[in-house]
């Protein structure tokens, strides 16, 4: 079963999209998220996210700046304050 994974910006839904799994730059350190994680928040520091559309992909990196990310029934949804376009 995939992970449905959504980045939101204070200005738009950036991406929805089902996954493989995705790495979160959380502000205690990276951690990784599959689909059935336990419920989990964090605060998200600077950096890349790291979304692998299935098992063995190479990732696709996004650059986000700040935000929390939260992981629930529904899959992880990180609100950035910004996406920094490459």
């Amino acid at each position: 079963m995939p992970l449905h994974f959504e980045l939101v910006t204070p200005e738009k839904l950036y991406r929805s999209a089902d996954v493989h799994m995705v790495v979160v730059p959380g502000s205690e350190g990276e951690f990784g998220v599959l689909e059935g994680h336990a419920p989990f928040m964090s605060t998200v520091k600077d950096g890349d996210l790291s979304i692998y559309p299935t098992a063995g992909a190479a990732p696709e990196r996004i650059r986000i700046e700040g935000g929390f990310a939260e992981v629930n029934e529904r899959g992880l949804t990180v609100l950035a304050e910004r996406v920094i376009e490459a």
